[in-house]
């Protein structure tokens, strides 16, 4: 197991298990009976069942060592099955990649008159990449999610020019009511403008149990996963070249090419990035959730709502998962360099490995923590980056809009802002009351 495929190990213990380190033992035994009963999908799209033992074990772990502790170990070994061996194995599985690993075993000590055995072999086949069984059909089911908040598909579609430049929409789009959860347009395609989008879900459509997206840059980036991790949501990847189960949000992102970008096109585009979402948000809200979709039968609102509004997730949770985080290991004199900047840390953790948790738009304050423990705030003794240096803000810009015909975006934005205006007139309520008093 390498490096990379030790810590999403680690980072799915940790979603498990992460919030029964604060509770108390009566309060844990139930939720990790909560846990031990249902099945839980690994970063690799698997089901899995994890006994009460082993989520024990985990949270113990997680108390007494952090993060760290969650990570499997490094093994290194030499294999003792000679290397002639595991060659022949390796050209008996590509001659006919439907042989078993048993059916090679009996192959091997037919012809050699004895071999390695069948769990050889495929930890063999493991290593080198052989593990996969070769698809038989093409031919694939569909899959949608059983409620709200089960699932959501995140992805990127690249739009219309604003500032001279090409305008990215993230978004994440909710597998059971095809409602638009989080939505941004950026300038950039990057983790922050990608972490904007799924904030906006977070704050006004609750917590989903697993984010499934692509592996683009974005979405592939640690600072993701560590957001993920402290949300207690899985994060699966597709596989490359597989785009299987990104169907709905592909077909949306044709929607949005057909209803929206066609109109932005046609009234000469946008003065900046704010008219720009504020229009696809009146569309999104006024429009599209309104609208019955076709596959459902309902509209993505009314689906989305129909076993009642879902709970949102406390701020300081929120927040606490859009902080980012990387590790230094501190000199002799108990100082850390991140991008340029120094920190003074605690004498008691020179030459120890500490994970530094700041805001990417200030890293004049960042927190410093030992083995999952926070320690307070490094001590700035030269900042020479105030922003991480890939949090850069949107850059300026101006485009003059040139606007011709009927503005069909702008006709939906000022529906939504007359009934988000729209309130009870609660004095005229009660003049009407005197009134039938007076009356009686």
């Amino acid at each position: 197991m390498d490096a990379d495929r030790r810590r999403d190990v680690g980072l799915f213990r940790y979603s498990i298990v992460c919030e029964l380190a604060s509770m108390s033992p009566r309060v844990r035994g139930r939720a990790v009976r909560e846990l031990a009963g249902r099945e839980h999908l690994t970063p690799w799209g698997e089901r899995v069942r994890i006994s009460r033992v082993t989520l024990d074990r985990w949270s113990r772990a997680w108390r007494e060592g952090g993060f760290d502790a969650l990570v499997p170990a490094a093994r290194e070994g030499v294999p003792r099955t000679p290397a002639g061996l595991l060659e022949l194995a390796v050209a008996l599985k590509r001659e006919a990649p439907e042989r078993t690993a048993a059916q090679i075993a009996r192959i091997i000590s037919e012809r050699e008159g004895s071999g390695p055995g069948e769990r050889t072999i495929q930890r063999h086949f493991v290593r080198v990449g052989l593990n996969v069984a070769p698809s038989r059909s093409p031919a694939l089911g569909r899959f949608e999610a059983e409620r709200p908040n089960e699932l959501w598909i995140g992805d990127a579609l690249h739009g219309p020019p604003v500032a001279a430049r090409k305008a990215i929409l993230f978004c994440f789009i909710d597998d059971h009511s095809r409602l638009l959860t989080g939505y941004r347009w950026g300038l950039r395609e990057d983790v922050l403008r990608l972490e904007g989008a799924l904030r906006r879900g977070l704050e006004s459509r609750g917590l989903p149990a697993g984010i499934y997206v692509d592996n683009g840059s974005p979405f592939i980036s640690g600072q993701l996963l560590r957001c993920c991790a402290v949300l207690g949501a899985r994060l699966v990847h597709s596989r490359p070249g597989r785009p299987q189960g990104r169907g709905k949000i592909e077909r949306f992102f044709a929607t949005v090419r057909s209803e929206f970008v066609v109109e932005i096109n046609a009234r000469g585009g946008v003065a900046d990035l704010d008219e720009l979402n504020r229009l696809f948000c009146a569309w999104v809200e006024h429009v599209y959730h309104q609208r019955v979709h076709s596959e459902t039968g309902q509209a993505p609102l009314e689906r989305f709502l129909a076993a009642g509004v879902p709970a949102l997730p406390p701020s300081e949770l929120v927040r606490e998962a859009f902080l980012w985080s990387e590790t230094r290991t501190a000199t002799a004199q108990a100082t850390v360099t991140v991008h340029g900047n120094h920190y003074e840390l605690d004498p008691a953790l020179q030459r120890r490995r500490v994970e530094l948790i700041f805001d990417p738009l200030d890293m004049e304050h960042v927190e410093v923590r030992f083995q999952g423990r926070s320690l307070g705030l490094a001590v700035a003794r030269q900042i020479r980056r105030h922003v991480h240096p890939r949090a850069s803000v949107e850059p300026g810009g101006e485009m003059t809009p040139t606007p011709t015909g009927i503005d069909y975006l702008r006709l939906i934005e000022a529906r939504r802002r007359e009934q988000l205006e729209a309130r009870i007139d609660y004095r005229t309520l009660n003049n009407n009351d005197d009134h039938k008093e007076g009356r009686s």
